[in-house]
């Protein structure tokens, strides 16, 4: 039985009964038909966010595939409303470019998904579209100005480096000539598409602490230099309250429901290895404000989704988990000991064993932070008893909680071990939060620590090209901002194919983008991409809408 399946069984509850098990009505809410709404900001009581619990659920290195950390967090929101703990999930919202990609939706699975999926995946509320257009309206509005002879800024058009943006995988707009057609076209140039979730705009909805702030740092976007060398940035542009006002409902927290009928949050969708790849702080803190409870996850693996919800999002917003779930499968520890990747199903205990590394390594991140880990082996079918034991030996020789969690196929009923290490992490108070990196050290100390001691290299190298973006963030005096590393999610490393845990490697800096608006650099290893591209047999080709509406191939 597919996701699509069980999540049609389901008879969903009207968002207002939603609602009411967060102690508010109707009015408190603007709904989006029966089953979506949205959350005004009022809500939020800093009060009560700095008592609430917050849990963070990441990974370990992932297999293409993933290994189900929205999956395992919704299953963990159950598990502990089970126990009697108020609880919410609050999640980001699925990108397009893998619903039609590889990799599908995101909204869990089994029976630990939140309802209504097809909705969810297939443009929810509009909030994606809302974002494409307000950071569209920028590009446009740049080019209008370059073109212009009467409204002119003299910008160096060989400097802009705003491109635009679409919630899509498509490699073909990497790279593009635009103002083409003669003098009436506008000034020829090369620039390209990012995808929509790697937008500025994205990262800026993310970390704002409400409209003031958002529109505050939308006006705070470095565009490229004049012809005499000085700064360009959004507001001299005057266009940022424009995009605000385009973003004036996305700004506000969507809620839904899960499968068992309990709340969950969903807003903004940054990847993890292109952007800081975590929800926003708004729904963070609307979650805590609201429960007991609030689980939330970040992208990928905790080298790159956890470092920075920690390092950034935490620090930016003031908020620290309590408690860190790294979600663990067996079939993503085989791929890092040497299985190949059509063999994952097969059992296969030596490269289990080899692969032990990756998740040694990814509890010492957790443990730098000063956080206290559970380890949560996502059951899959294919898992034999002998390579489950494997992990439980390996934790228990080191003194590590752990948890077989069946959430995909039993919901919260699945994860009530798992939830019960958690609620005795956080009671316990054994987690003291401490960054990795001050936000006062220079650029390259704060890269450097990253690289070093998350990712476990040797070293840093940088390009001529990376070295002349380290002169310009000083020249800019953005040094203080902190850093959102651009790496492959598939390694440690900045080379996908160094699997488990590799040492005495070097990583390179290729360039280092500044996203002052959202108030941080993006330091570019390796040959990381800001718009995918689709494989040879992308998953639209399965998904299809019957003469009454009903959508089928959504995974």
């Amino acid at each position: 039985m597919t996701d699509l399946d069980i999540a049609k069984k389901i008879e969903l509850k009207h968002i207002s009964t939603i609602a009411e098990k967060l102690g508010l009505n109707i009015n408190d809410i603007d709904m989006y038909g029966k089953y979506k709404a949205k959350l005004p900001h009022s809500i939020i009581d800093l009060e009560k966010v700095q008592k609430s619990n917050l849990v963070l659920v990441t990974a370990i290195s992932p297999t293409p595939a993933g290994e189900g950390k929205t999956t395992m967090s919704i299953g963990l929101s159950e598990g502990l409303n089970q126990l009697g703990k108020q609880t919410t999930v609050v999640l980001r919202e699925p990108s397009l470019g893998p619903v039609f990609g590889i990799k599908g939706g995101a909204t869990g699975g089994g029976y630990s998904q939140v309802l209504p999926m097809e909705d969810i995946n297939l443009h929810f509320t509009g909030d994606f579209s809302a974002i494409e257009k307000s950071h569209n309206l920028l590009a446009a509005v740049i080019d209008n100005n370059i073109q212009s002879k009467t409204n002119s800024l003299g910008i160096d058009a060989r400097t802009v480096t705003w491109k635009r943006v679409m919630d899509m995988n498509d490699r073909s707009l990497r790279n593009i000539v635009i103002g083409l057609g003669g003098t009436t076209s506008g000034v020829p140039r090369q620039t390209g598409f990012d995808i929509t979730a790697a937008s500025e705009i994205m990262a800026i909805l993310c970390l704002a602490d409400d409209l003031e702030n958002l529109k505050e740092r939308l006006g705070n976007i470095f565009i490229g230099y004049t012809l005499d060398r000085k700064p360009v940035y959004a507001r001299d542009l005057k266009v940022q309250g424009a995009m605000a006002a385009l973003l004036k409902e996305a700004v506000k927290p969507n809620l839904v429901q899960t499968i068992e009928g309990n709340p969950a949050i969903i807003h903004g969708g940054p990847f993890a290895n292109i952007a800081q790849g975590t929800n926003s702080v708004i729904a963070t803190r609307m979650g805590m404000s609201l429960s007991d409870y609030t689980v939330t996850e970040a992208g990928f693996g905790a080298d790159l989704g956890a470092e920075k919800f920690l390092d950034i999002k935490c620090q930016s917003a003031g908020i620290a988990p309590k408690a860190v779930v790294l979600t663990t499968t067996i079939r993503a520890l085989k791929y890092h000991g040497g299985a190949d990747l059509k063999n994952l199903t097969e059992e296969n205990v030596e490269a289990l064993k080899n692969g032990l590394p990756n998740l040694e390594k990814h509890i010492e991140n957790v443990k730098q932070f000063g956080i206290t880990p559970v380890i949560a082996i996502n059951r899959f079918l294919s898992d034999s008893d002998a390579e489950i034991e494997v992990i439980k030996t390996y934790a228990k020789n080191n003194n590590i909680r752990v948890a077989l969690a069946e959430v995909w196929a039993k919901g919260g009923k699945g994860a009530l071990e798992l939830a019960q290490h958690v609620v005795d992490i956080v009671e316990s108070s054994s987690s003291k939060f401490t960054p990795i990196y001050n936000w006062d050290m220079d650029v390259k100390s704060k890269i450097e620590a990253i690289a070093t001691k998350i990712y476990g290299a040797k070293n840093v190298e940088y390009t001529s090209t990376a070295r002349k973006n380290l002169r310009t963030i000083k020249k800019l005096k953005l040094e203080n901002l902190p850093v959102c590393m651009a790496k492959t999610q598939k390694s440690l490393s900045d080379n996908p194919k160094l699997l488990g845990r590799p040492k005495d490697f070097t990583i390179t800096v290729r360039e280092i983008e500044i996203a002052a608006g959202a108030g941080f650099v993006i330091p570019i290893t390796g040959d990381m991409m800001r718009m995918p591209g689709l494989p040879a047999h992308p998953a639209s080709e399965n998904i299809s809408i019957d003469n009454d509406g009903v959508i089928s191939g959504l995974f």
